[in-house]
């Protein structure tokens, strides 16, 4: 342990562990398979990050966000520390160039997405590695009864079987007890084939070192003790954020499910004037890291984002986590509102609901899960919208525009799409919804030629240089470029980047293949007359009436009205708390003291609109304000505390 404790303060400055660290620690790095179980900003990543350092070998972390890989990285290759990503934005070249550095032992972690493991070439140089442990965040995935299930997860089976002597540490900050037996049934070693191998061992064998096979399971408590749970009832939502938002200090994430609606809400705030952006997965990968790094560096205040945003985000002062939208599912709803507090401090998770909430869930559950008369009948169409006959269409790859589709046939996008999933994993077809093809360019000119050019014009000299000063081996092949990253190399907008390329293209200077985003289809088996599909339960009605399930648990959440928040969130988890929290709406609302911040806070309404007039006002026309004057008193205490208002001998004026 003192080894790790070294590694611990060489690398992150700590001089010990806190929570369950040690425990998971010390239990991976003996060699047993481990499932920890740590809440947002429970410190997931030392984990696994300090027993990689104390081993031979490279550890692999199978992680489903390419963000999430890029910032782990980044932060580790900035501490000193020996870190790769392998990841769909990059060239074979350079995915090859660090599996040789990992077979050769020069990679500590090897970041890689579960799809990876689909891919012949990884493992095949996975098997010629040295690996430490296999290490899976966002273990809850692999589960079907978890709320993100992702049937990528299920071919972590597959590398067990491959480097079976390597223990597994999972990871997840989203586990309810029926997700947590799962994850271990699915994560087990499977039988070892009869020929066995050099990595190869009995069934139920414990990895080298290990005292016992099963796995050990390590639970961190779910409480937040510092965040504040609240439910407001909110027929004008935007009203109340703006309301939240003057009243609660400091940086602020708010979540919808809407892409428009992360920019309409955005645009709002700023005419409200506050600081804000919008972030969604639809937005370019060069933009979605400035304003990131913008939000994280306090240069914007408050981010409006789908649930794309916050996976891996280390921010710790983040002190409100504002639902516009309601989540389908406490899991999705208590990871995103832990963000808020990672500090220790005081700070609030606040969701706004109303009637209409409760309608749009329910809705969301045939959305999700079409009937499955209408699952076969997308299934008709597509083979007609590609024309395949039954019997024929095995292994045929198609692009599919589903604008086109849904138009062709009648379809609404969202079931279509839900169909798709569902045909997906009833085996069918495999179905990608965002196949991303990063732009990519290669100079068609020699070198040479390039600077004998003449009127390329300013900003396509500028283009030009940055591109050969951040890509190199432009003249010899295709490179992976960003677009955004080069507008902001040189000044230019997006638009005029790809308009620059465009052009240089058509005079023969460079060859250039732009970004584009297509779902793909691909049939994985002959085409099946519909009558004969199987919707088995597995891939359906099970998997429906869980979804059905969670639902309701959301909404017996947002409307309960005499329960502690915080009580009936540990309690879905698994775990029983036998004291109130104190803070959240019910338990203010109980004691009478929700009722008195509101009142304080109307108060203070009040107070500003006295003196909107911008002159200076005596203390004692106050009274003419139709509030307690207990109320009048705090709020006014309040504003000359925070500086809200100036107070020159008992002549009060706004603070400009």
């Amino acid at each position: 342990m003192n080894d790790y404790r070294s590694i611990l303060k060489r690398y992150w400055g700590y001089d010990d562990f806190r929570g369950i660290q040690r425990d998971i620690i010390e239990s991976i790095g003996s060699g047993h398979d481990t499932l920890g179980l740590m809440p947002t900003g429970g410190g997931k990543s030392i984990t696994f990050q300090v027993p990689a350092l104390a081993q031979e070998g490279t550890c692999i972390v199978i992680t489903p966000l390419i963000a999430l890989m890029k910032d782990q990285v980044q932060n580790l290759r900035r501490r000193g520390i020996r870190a790769e990503a392998i990841h769909s934005d990059m060239s074979h070249d350079d995915i090859l160039r660090i599996l040789e550095n990992a077979v050769f032992g020069a990679v500590k972690l090897l970041y890689i997405s579960p799809e990876r493991l689909s891919s012949e070439f990884f493992m095949k140089k996975l098997s010629h590695m040295k690996v430490s442990f296999i290490c899976v965040d966002e273990a809850h995935c692999i589960s079907q009864w978890g709320y993100d299930f992702r049937p990528s997860y299920l071919a972590i089976g597959k590398i067990r079987s491959i480097i079976p002597n390597a223990p597994v540490l999972a990871l997840t900050a989203t586990a309810t007890p029926i997700v947590i037996d799962d994850i271990v049934d699915k994560l087990k070693v499977p039988p070892s084939p009869p020929e066995g191998g050099t990595n190869a061992r009995k069934p139920n064998e414990a990895p080298s070192g290990a005292a016992g096979g099963a796995f050990r399971v390590f639970r961190m408590s779910f409480e937040r003790k510092n965040l504040a749970y609240i439910v407001r009832q909110a027929a004008d939502k935007e009203e109340q954020m703006c309301h939240i938002l003057r009243n609660v200090p400091g940086t602020a994430i708010i979540y919808t499910r809407s892409r428009r609606r992360t920019k309409e809400i955005a645009e709002m705030l700023n005419k409200e004037g506050m600081s804000a952006t919008f972030f969604h997965a639809g937005l370019d990968s060069g933009i979605k890291d400035q304003r990131q790094k913008d939000w994280q560096a306090d240069k914007i205040r408050i981010m409006v984002a789908t649930n794309a945003f916050g996976m891996g985000i280390d921010k710790p002062d983040v002190r409100v986590v504002l639902h516009a939208d309601c989540p389908d599912s406490i899991e999705a709803y208590f990871q995103e509102a832990g963000r808020a507090g990672r500090d220790g401090k005081k700070a609030y998770a606040v969701l706004l609901f109303n009637g209409n909430d409760r309608t749009k869930l329910l809705k969301r559950i045939s959305d999700t899960f079409p009937e499955k008369e209408e699952i076969k009948e997308v299934y008709d169409h597509l083979a007609y919208f590609y024309q395949i006959g039954v019997g024929s269409g095995y292994n045929a790859v198609f692009e599919f525009p589903i604008d086109k589709f849904c138009h062709n046939f009648h379809h609404f996008p969202t079931r279509v799409l839900s169909a798709l999933k569902i045909l997906q994993r009833a085996g069918y077809i495999d179905f990608q919804e965002e196949e991303e093809g990063q732009a990519r360019l290669r100079f068609i000119l020699e070198r040479d030629d390039l600077y004998r050019l003449r009127d390329n014009g300013a900003e396509a000299d500028a283009l030009i240089v940055a591109l050969l000063r951040n890509y190199s081996g432009l003249f010899n092949d295709y490179h992976y470029i960003d677009e955004a990253f080069l507008a902001q190399q040189t000044g230019l907008t997006l638009p005029q980047v790809y308009l620059i390329l465009k052009e240089l293209a058509r005079r023969g200077i460079i060859d250039f293949i732009p970004q584009r985003s297509t779902p793909l289809i691909r049939y994985t088996q002959r085409r099946e007359d519909s009558e004969h599909l199987q919707l088995p339960p597995s891939v359906y009605d099970d998997l429906k009436q869980r979804y059905s399930e969670r639902i309701e648990k959301m909404i017996d959440y947002a409307t309960c009205q005499n329960k502690c928040r915080s009580r009936m969130l540990l309690r879905y988890f698994g775990e029983e708390n036998k004291h109130e929290c104190g803070q959240c709406d019910v338990c203010l609302d109980r004691s009478g003291a929700l009722s008195k911040m509101e009142d304080i806070a109307k108060a203070q309404e009040q107070i500003e609109a006295l003196l909107a007039d911008g002159k200076q006002h005596h203390v004692s026309e106050l009274h003419r304000i139709t509030m307690a004057y207990e109320h009048i008193e705090a709020a006014l205490e309040y504003m000359i505390y925070e500086e809200i208002i100036i107070d020159d001998d008992g002549l009060l004026s706004l603070n400009k």
